[in-house]
Formats: structure tokens, sequence, C-alpha cells
């Protein structure tokens, strides 16, 4: 049975609405949460695809976040044996660093909702062309990567130019939360760290508007993040379904 590999950060930041996903399709989930155990050394090897999540640090927080090395040479090794990889959020920041890009902090955030436009490359990609058109995505991040040079440029907003992005034939990096879900925003805009940031952001909009545009987006949101999660797992592959043959009676 294929396994997935996933790296989370922090328990508030989980797979959300890919984790059931993912069960469906029969593949077993390996979670290393690297706020618990700090110290983990996962081997890659042993999996099929690997996810990395979104979390309240960042590339350059490696001095004292040790871990980070660690999952920057993970992905690296699953570069190298051509699984698929998706990064979001962090994760895409992560692997944007693994590829030779830039990862800087922004002048100002993007927290809550924002229109995500699919570029011409991203239309056609086989994972993102269910948000060909304008759509609306949600999202929480103070830094971003840029899209490295050897990358396909798939997404945008009006105030991020670089949001999605794909390596080779199967390592994407989005830096948008499509795998939301209300519970999951609301859950955000009750936790301490996360309403002390959007406080603190100078954006016009506060945790009220966000869950107005929640209630009026998050239904199609959901839609599109299912087809194009489906699409990723697809290059992980479907689980072989174990073959039981009829037994024999000899005489």
């Amino acid at each position: 049975m294929p396994r997935i590999l996933v790296f989370q950060h922090v328990a508030a930041e989980p797979l959300g609405t890919l984790d059931p996903l993912i069960r469906r399709r029969g593949h077993r989930i390996r979670f290393v949460n690297f706020e618990r155990e700090p110290d983990a050394q996962p081997n890659v090897d042993r999996y099929r695809g690997l996810v990395v999540l979104g979390g309240p640090v960042n590339v350059d927080d490696q001095a004292h976040r040790p871990h980070l090395r660690t999952e920057l040479r993970a992905i690296e090794r699953m570069l190298q044996q051509g699984k698929p990889v998706l990064g979001i959020c962090l994760g895409a920041q992560l692997l944007a660093h693994v590829l030779g890009a830039g990862v800087a902090r922004r002048e100002n955030p993007e927290i809550g909702w924002y229109r995500l436009y699919a570029t011409e490359a991203g239309r056609e990609d086989r994972v993102l062309a269910p948000l060909r058109g304008a759509t609306p995505v949600f999202q929480w991040h103070r830094y971003q990567f840029e899209v490295p040079r050897a990358a396909v440029h798939l997404a945008r907003t009006d105030t991020c130019e670089p949001q999605a992005f794909r390596s080779g034939d199967s390592a994407y990096g989005f830096q948008f939360h499509l795998e939301m879900d209300q519970p999951l925003v609301e859950r955000w805009l009750t936790n301490p760290h996360y309403r002390d940031e959007l406080a603190g952001s100078g954006l016009a909009h506060d945790a009220e508007t966000i869950r107005v545009h929640t209630r009026e987006h998050i239904a199609t949101m959901q839609a599109h993040a299912d087809a194009v999660f489906n699409n990723f797992l697809d290059l992980v592959g479907r689980p072989q379904r174990r073959i039981v043959l009829p037994s024999r009676e000899f005489f």
C-alpha cells in the first residue's frame, strides 16, 4: 500500500480537507510533527510522496530550528528520486529554497481571502487546471518565495505575483491554503498567535470580515481544492488492490 509522508510544524496547521482525500484513496499517512519531534530523521526512501505543510516559522530560522535543515534534505532527496512533492505555504517556501530560489519577508502580509489567477501555464497544468479562472483562495503568510528559475509559474494574486509553481513533472509549491474548511479558518482566527498577527498586520479587514468572506467562498474553494488535490494524488498513484484467487479443491 503506497504511503505518503507529511511534515507538520504545528498542530494548528493540519492536512485539513486533504486528509480524507488521501485516506479515501487507500493511502497510509505517516505524520512527522516537528513541533513534537524536532529531532526526527524520517527516511523518505520508504514513501511514494511528500506533503510539507505550513507553519509560523521561516526558512531563515534554521539556526534555532534545525529540523528545517532536516526537511530541506528530505525534500531534496524526494526530488532526486522523482517522487511527487507538495509544499503548502511554508512548505512551498522550503521547496523553493531547495530549488535555489529566494524567500523574503513581505512588506504587507496576505491574510484572508484573495482572488487567485492562473497563468497560461497554470490553466493547462495537469494539477492546477481546475483553478483556471479567477477563484477565491484563503491566504495566511508574511513571507513569500520567488519562482525557481527552472520552475513553471502557475498562479498569482493582485498583491503577490508568485503564488504557485511546478518543478519538473511532480513537485508543486502553493503559497495559498486550499486545505482549509470553515472550522479550520475559525480555529486560526481564535488562536492567540494568529489573532495577534492579524491585529498587527495593518490590513484593512478584520476577523469578522474574514468570517463573512469565508461563508461566501469556502464551498467554491473546497470544490476546486478537491479537484486539485486529487490531480496531485494521481501523480502519487493508486494503491494496488490485493487480488484474492479462489481456492481450488483437489480430488
